[in-house]
């Protein structure tokens, strides 16, 4: 029997839409983890998978309206980070939403909260991190995960 291959070793990335919503007021919108999912309970920014064929707006859009019941405007990729869960090697592609239409619901069970810089919520989803570093040094304060 022969060793395995490099490409037969190497995890393979999950694709990730991300929204990070902003209010006019600059507070941003946090969603938990739904029960039954990795991280149950752990805050995080909405959004989900990418399917076949969909472009990173796309599925953002889709899963905003699957998970949140809003239907965001336009939305591009602002920053792509990547992350090693012990369950999925994700690539995380960050999108800043600014406009939506429709009322919040929580679809999948999750609470939801805005949130300014210092967060008030916590645990944070690990992948989220650099994003957060990222967003409090736009507006010149820190990041300090729990």
């Amino acid at each position: 029997m022969r060793g395995a291959t490099v490409a037969e070793t190497t995890r393979k990335h999950t694709e990730v839409a991300v929204g990070i919503l902003l209010r006019e007021d600059g507070a941003m919108l946090l969603s938990t983890r739904p029960p039954g999912k990795p991280y149950a309970g752990y805050w995080e920014f909405p959004g989900g998978k990418l399917e076949a064929g969909e472009t990173v707006e796309e599925a953002l859009r889709r899963e905003l309206i699957e998970e949140l019941g809003v239907t965001i405007g336009p939305a591009t990729v602002w920053k792509v980070t990547e992350h090693d869960y012990p369950h999925a090697l994700v690539r995380l592609h960050w999108c800043k939403v600014w406009a939506w239409t429709g009322e919040f619901e929580m679809r999948e069970g999750q609470s939801m909260a805005w949130q300014q810089m210092p967060l008030t919520v916590a645990p944070v989803l690990p992948g989220a991190y650099p994003v957060l570093q990222w967003l409090a040094e736009e507006r010149g304060l820190e990041f300090t995960p729990e």
